[in-house]
């Protein structure tokens, strides 16, 4: 069965962006090409059950274990050690990058308390996007009662467009509820 989103792009997205841009080649319509979802973990250098709270948090917001980054050398002043665990990561692609946009866009986002939209601002300037978000309560699928700490998690959405204008309409096409 193939995702909706999935279907949406190949049906409707492409020729839309393909006639507003005037592309002479099927391959230089923007897709995306994967996301990625991070947190950075301070307190887990100290605090093991950190860490495990928030790899099974990434799991079940992403469907697919996160990697655990480590520090490259050691930080007297942050008190961090050389090889400690200070963030998590989760490379998403194909189908599950779909699931989870559907996810963000239609479940997660509106859940957020007095949302209007998200800023237009953060894109990078190569057709790239960037949301930071402050809580993971925002995801359907974590039980308040289970957390300890709210804790945020940033989003970049990469795309193979090559530029933020066709990014944002790309974005835009898939639904994505932008402040303009």
């Amino acid at each position: 069965m193939e995702n909706t989103l999935k279907k949406l792009y190949k049906n409707k997205i492409c020729n839309d962006l393909q006639s507003r841009f005037n592309y002479k080649n099927i391959h230089e319509i923007p897709k995306i090409v994967k996301i990625t979802i991070n947190r950075g973990l301070g307190e887990a250098a100290n605090n093991h059950k950190v860490l495990e709270k928030s790899i099974n948090e990434i799991t079940i917001i992403a469907g697919q274990k996160p990697k655990i980054t480590k520090s490259k050398k050691a930080i007297a002043g942050f008190k961090i050690r050389e090889k400690v665990a200070i963030g998590l990561m989760v490379t998403l692609r194909k189908d599950k990058m779909y699931d989870f946009l559907n996810k963000l866009i239609n479940l997660a986002l509106p859940r957020i308390r007095d949302f209007r939209g998200i800023s237009s601002k953060h894109f990078d300037g190569r057709g790239n996007y960037n949301l930071g978000l402050k809580e993971q309560i925002i995801f359907p699928e974590i039980q308040y009662d289970d957390i300890d700490k709210i804790r945020g998690l940033d989003i970049t959405i990469v795309t193979t467009a090559k530029n933020d204008a066709e990014s944002f309409a790309l974005l835009k096409e898939f639904g994505m509820p932008f402040i303009v």
